[in-house]
Formats: C-alpha cells, sequence, structure tokens
C-alpha cells in the first residue's frame, strides 16, 4: 500500500541544545534522543550503558515469595516438576530456560511442549493427563496459563500444585493456581509491565538465586530471554533493553552449544549478532518445527551441551524451515487472492477468512504477511478437529484482543496481545463472529488509523551519515518497539548506476548527493524500479542505516523503507511542510 510519510517533531530547541552539550553527540542524534524520553546525561547514560543493576527486585511480582517457596519445597522433597511451555520461540526458550535452572539446583524437571495441532495453545487436559502418568505434583506453566482456569482446576483434582508464568492479558478471572507470575495481573505492583514470558521465567530465576544465595547464576541464562523477547517482539525498553542487551553479549561472545549449532547452519556469526538477525533468521527456524510437527526438538536444540547432536538437532530446524517457507508461499498466494476477492466491495473493513485447507503452521505468518499487504486487521482461521482455529494480526493502534474479547461471546477460547492473539470457535458460527467482528472493527477503526503512515525521525543530507555518525547510531541497539531503528527523510537524491532487482523483489541501487555515494536495498520494492530507473533519475527516500558486510568489510547501507519519484510533488511538500511548521511551533 501507498504510505503516508511523516516527520517526527524536532523537540524543544532548548532541550536538544543542552543535550548536545552534555553528552556530545550531533543535534539529529539529540533530537532522536528526546523523542525517546532521554532528555538529560543520566537518562542517556542508561540508555547507552544499560546495567544489570537498574533490575527491579524480583520479589516486587505478586505471588513471587510463594512461587518460590514451593518450589523449593518441590526440590527438598524430590518431588517430580513438569515445566509446561509453548510451541513458539518464546515458549520453547522460556522453557528451556526453567528446565536448565531447575536442573542446576537440583529439581526432578521435566518439560512438556503441546502439540499445536492436537492440543493448541496454553494448558491441555491432554498435558495434565501425561503430567500426571509421570507422578508431577508440581506443574509450572511458562508464556502461558494465564487464562486456565479450568485446566488449572483440572490439575488441582489429580493432586497438582501449579504455577502460572505468563505475560499476556488476563481474563476476567485469575486461575486459582498456587500462584500466579504475570505482571498484567490486576493488582500487581511489578514496575515493568512488558516482559517476555522468558522474563517473567528469569524473574523467577532471580528470586530462587536471591534464595540460594546465587544472585549471579540466574544471568548465564539471558542468551535465551534476548531470543525469547526480540522473537516475540516486546518493547524494547527497561528492562527488556537491559535483558536483551546482555543475553545478546552472551551470545555474542560465548554461544551454548543448541544455540551455536542454529547460528552456524543459518549462516549466522556469533560475535555481531543483532536481534533483528534473530527476528528474520533464527526465530522463523525455531518456530518451523513447532508449526509443522513437535516443537519439543528445539527445545531438545537449546538445551542440547553436546556439540554433534546440537549440529544434528540445527539441520532438523533448518529442513522443517524450508519445508515451512514453501507452504507458506503457496499458502500466503492463495489466502492474499481471497483477500482481494473478499475486500472488493469494501476497503476499508478488516479482513476475516476461513479455509480448512490451509496449514495450521502458517496462519499466523500469513496473517502477517496480508497485514504488510492491506494494512487492514486481518484473522485467518483454518479447521482442526472440526474446530476453527486461527490467528489474529493487527494495524497500530487497534487493539484486537479488545476486539476479540468484545466477541467472546461466540468463541470457545481466545489470547494474546494489543497487536496479536489466536482464537478457536465453531465452523457453524464463523459467519456470526465475522459480522460481530466486522461490527466491533467499525466501532473502534477510523480513516487514520486505515493509513499506513511512516514516520521519519528527522531529515538529514547524506553527507551527514559520517562514521561517527553511523558509530552513535549503532548503540541505540537492541532495537525494537518503543526503540525503533531511526528512520531518516533525504529528499531529491540523485539515482547513480544501473538499479536493478535481486532475490524475490527486492530493489538494489546506489543513490548520491552531494558527491556523497551509498548502497541501498529496499526490500519488497522490486515494484518501484520504474521510478527509479532512467537518465537523470532523482528520489526523495525514507531509509535506516544498517551495517552490511561483505568480503570482510563492514559498511553502512541504507535500507529503504519507501521511494517516491521527485516529481511527486506532494511527496516533497508535504514533508517539507511539516518540517517548517515543526520548526516554528
Amino acid at each position: 500500500m501507498d504510505a503516508k510519510w511523516s516527520i517526527r517533531s524536532p523537540g524543544d530547541p532548548a532541550k536538544v541544545r543542552r543535550l548536545v552539550e552534555e553528552i556530545h553527540v550531533p543535534q539529529v542524534i539529540a533530537s532522536i534522543l528526546i523523542s525517546r524520553g532521554i532528555e538529560d546525561y543520566e537518562s542517556a547514560k542508561a540508555f547507552f550503558r544499560p546495567s544489570l543493576d537498574e533490575l527491579h527486585n524480583p520479589f516486587l511480582m505478586h505471588d513471587m515469595e510463594k512461587a518460590v517457596g514451593r518450589i523449593v519445597s518441590a526440590k527438598d522433597k524430590g518431588e517430580k516438576i513438569l515445566v509446561y511451555g509453548d510451541y513458539d520461540v518464546d515458549g520453547t526458550n522460556s522453557a528451556s530456560l526453567l528446565y536448565l535452572y531447575l536442573r542446576r539446583i537440583g529439581c526432578d524437571v521435566e518439560v512438556y511442549i503441546p502439540d499445536r495441532m492436537s492440543e493448541g495453545y496454553g494448558i491441555s487436559e491432554a498435558g495434565i493427563d501425561y503430567a500426571d502418568s509421570i507422578g508431577t505434583t508440581l506443574l509450572i506453566s511458562i508464556d502461558c496459563g494465564i487464562t486456565a482456569v479450568t485446566q488449572v482446576e483440572y490439575a488441582k483434582k489429580k493432586s497438582m500444585d501449579v504455577i502460572i508464568c505468563d505475560h499476556h492479558e488476563p481474563g476476567p478471572e485469575i486461575p486459582d493456581a498456587h500462584a500466579v507470575l504475570d505482571p498484567l495481573k490486576p493488582g500487581d505492583r511489578y514496575p515493568f509491565k512488558y516482559l517476555s514470558g522468558a522474563g517473567v521465567g528469569f524473574k523467577l530465576l532471580q528470586g530462587l538465586g536471591e534464595y540460594y544465595s546465587m544472585k549471579d547464576v540466574p544471568y548465564e541464562y539471558l542468551d535465551f530471554v534476548a531470543i525469547a523477547a526480540a522473537a516475540d517482539i516486546v518493547p524494547m525498553v527497561g528492562e527488556n533493553r537491559i535483558l536483551v542487551h546482555y543475553g545478546l553479549k552472551i551470545i555474542n561472545d560465548s554461544p551454548r552449544a543448541g544455540i551455536k549449532a542454529l547460528m552456524e547452519s543459518s549462516n549466522l556469526r556469533y560475535g555481531d549478532l543483532t536481534a533483528q538477525q534473530i527476528v528474520f533468521v533464527m526465530a522463523p527456524r525455531i518456530n518451523a518445527v513447532g508449526r509443522l510437527g513437535d516443537a519439543t526438538r528445539a527445545v531438545e536444540l537449546l538445551t542440547c551441551d553436546e556439540e554433534n547432536r546440537a549440529r544434528e538437532c540445527a539441520l532438523i530446524l533448518e529442513e522443517e524451515n524450508k519445508n515451512r517457507r514453501v507452504i507458506d508461499e503457496e499458502t500466503f498466494n492463495h489466502a492474499a487472492q481471497v483477500a482481494e476477492e473478499f475486500l472488493s466491495g469494501d476497503q476499508e473493513r478488516p479482513i476475516v477468512l476461513h479455509n480448512g485447507d490451509w496449514h495450521p503452521g502458517v496462519i499466523g505468518i500469513v496473517a502477517s504477511r496480508l497485514v504488510e499487504k492491506f494494512y487492514r486487521p486481518t484473522v485467518l482461521l483454518t479447521t482442526i478437529d472440526g474446530v476453527a482455529k486461527g490467528s489474529a494480526r493487527s494495524i497500530m493502534n487497534f487493539n484486537i484482543y479488545e476486539a476479540l474479547r468484545r466477541c467472546e461471546h461466540l468463541l470457545l477460547q481466545f489470547g494474546g496481545h494489543k497487536y496479536a492473539a489466536g482464537l478457536a470457535l465453531e465452523i457453524e458460527r464463523i459467519p456470526e463472529f465475522r459480522d460481530c467482528f466486522m461490527k466491533v472493527a467499525d466501532e473502534m477503526l477510523n480513516e487514520e488509523m486505515l493509513t499506513h503512515e511512516i514516520l521519519a525521525d528527522a531529515m538529514i543530507r547524506l553527507q551527514d551519515i559520517t562514521p561517527r555518525f553511523f558509530r552513535i547510531l549503532k548503540q541505540f541497539a537492541p532495537f525494537g518497539p518503543g526503540n525503533l531503528r531511526p528512520v531518516f527523510f533525504s529528499n531529491d537524491v540523485e539515482v547513480f548506476g544501473t538499479p536493478r532487482i535481486v532475490g524475490r523483489d527486492h530493489l538494489k541501487l546506489k543513490v548520491r548527493q552531494d558527491g556523497v555515494v551509498f548502497d541501498c536495498i529496499g526490500f519488497g520494492l522490486g515494484s518501484r524500479l520504474p521510478d527509479v530507473t532512467g537518465e537523470g533519475a532523482r528520489v526523495d527516500i525514507l531509509f535506516t542505516i544498517e551495517e552490511n558486510s561483505w568480503n570482510g568489510n563492514v559498511f553502512p547501507q541504507l535500507k529503504l523503507r519507501d521511494i517516491r519519484p521527485l516529481h511527486e510533488e506532494r511527496t516533497k511538500n508535504e514533508i517539507l511542510a511539516q518540517i517548517q511548521q515543526l520548526q516554528s511551533e
């Protein structure tokens, strides 16, 4: 879709000047920092030099003392503990983190990951039956469980205590578990509300570490937290930013056998792994085994300490990811065609589609790709064991979890976040659900929300991208929601050389301005080739500045977010008018 281009306010000039003087950065950098709430030396120091000392006391989380006490009791009595995870990246890394730590302190512990096809998301009765069959007396759910009211009661009938570690939105009733750790739980006074599932698990490790006088040991497991947080797209601010910063450091300095094997099989180099590489390279491989089969294979890889076996497990993930990509592409092409027909009568309505032949393992991925293509809230459903199950994905500022909650009377199950959720309903109720969801969306959406906007952080000339400027920008990492990679706008840039298409519809070109030349890559922008072809072509560009490696050399490359021919005066006029208005305010 054509996007609206906007530029962020440069901020209070007095604050910008003061920050420039205090931390000695270019004015553009200071302006971006201020837009992110970093206005003085101390906040800048905390941003550029994250510290583990800034992590919150784990016992601020409600029920932490009860959870720690119950685990200590289970260890002392030799009870069987089952860690009950989820089949996605956060769930498998969370389960691996808890399993390895509990085993380290001497617990009798196993891991259980539900089957996506037969059990679906969350704690299931089948999983509880398995726990009972191996003599479990303490079940610890991680990255799931906050809505498992009936399942917890079922476990209690089988003489099991349950500890829930979750980060999802609670339902109207909190399960009557022995302890419920979730910073989103009503009344919980834990200061940071945006932890991943692995982040909540790490806080439990911190609590246990304090009890056993092993306060530094939990930090050894931050590699799992970094992978989980990056892949789960949690806000990269506050505690998350600290946890991911140090988790990436572990991976880059001394990766454990399973993670090292996964990186090698996917052609990633440890030493400079980024959160973005986790999202786009590592995460799909970990997810793939749960999408197409048994996600326990991911846990086996992540917890493996033998290098040869780790390589064997990593190759399994690699092969499953190749299979997943084929299914993904076939499903997307079909779903996109159906969506085109669905939207033909009303381009502003959300997308709600059902097809019993779509593979449940790729529904979430395809829903996200449809959101990218059509920029509409999207619900995709397939059929599993006679029930419609699927995924919901949203656009900016539309709370899809709330929209599903308002249709809850039609659903068998749902759960998730503001921008992503899962759901299940009876097939015969799909038309009724579609009508309900459309009505709710019509009340919640407005025209502005349905316009895809790309917000630039600043306008710069290419000559502003000096080596020092680039070094400072790299220290903004790790990037993610709440701390996105800065987007820049450059006006009237000359296309240099011969643009071409590379890979699957990616635009590659060089641009020149004031004698300065940069390589550019525009993923998915192949359709813009005619706009940049021809002698003397000039364009306006929106881009991020990223690191590229070639033949052992590392250099900055512009990653295009959007590109428009210079003759589209509306682009230039819109942006320049915004700049003039913002500067005059």
